[in-house]
């Protein structure tokens, strides 16, 4: 969201006004109300500068993101179709289509406790698994 100046000033000087009113009260001579305003006042110019910027910046992060769309792996093809590294891909087409179906619930974020009924294994099994995979891929990576 872009940094909108004027509501920013709105609040500033709602906030002074409120905060001089007090200060009055409280018996503070005119000219020390000054100078607290004159300096709350390069203070908030120097915190727009920043959010002005900041803000901008963040716009184009949001902007490159929408560029990039990040395919989500739902499924086993969606997985090898991601994979660039040649090695690495054909590494994966020679394992199991039910490791490779571990591999994708792992990226969807399931525990290993989580996945072992999906997959009708025991969680020793799909651990198992897994660590077969790790010790191929060193040796093929």
């Amino acid at each position: 969201m872009a940094y909108n100046h004027g509501r920013e000033d709105r609040k500033w000087r709602i906030w002074k006004e409120a905060e001089e009113k007090v200060l009055r009260e409280c018996g503070v001579d005119e000219a020390t109300i000054e100078q607290i305003r004159t300096d709350d006042r390069a203070d908030f110019n120097s915190n727009r500068r920043f959010y002005r910027w900041t803000s901008d910046f963040g716009e184009y992060l949001e902007e490159m993101a929408g560029r990039e769309k990040q395919l989500e792996v739902r499924s086993v093809m969606d997985l090898l179709d991601e994979i660039e590294s040649e090695t690495l891909y054909f590494a994966l087409v020679t394992v199991d289509r039910l490791t490779l179906q571990i591999i994708v619930l792992k990226i969807q974020g399931y525990s290993t406790k989580e996945i072992a009924p999906l997959v009708h294994l025991t969680t020793g099994a799909v651990y198992a698994r897994l660590d077969h995979l790790r010790k191929k891929l060193r040796k093929i990576l």
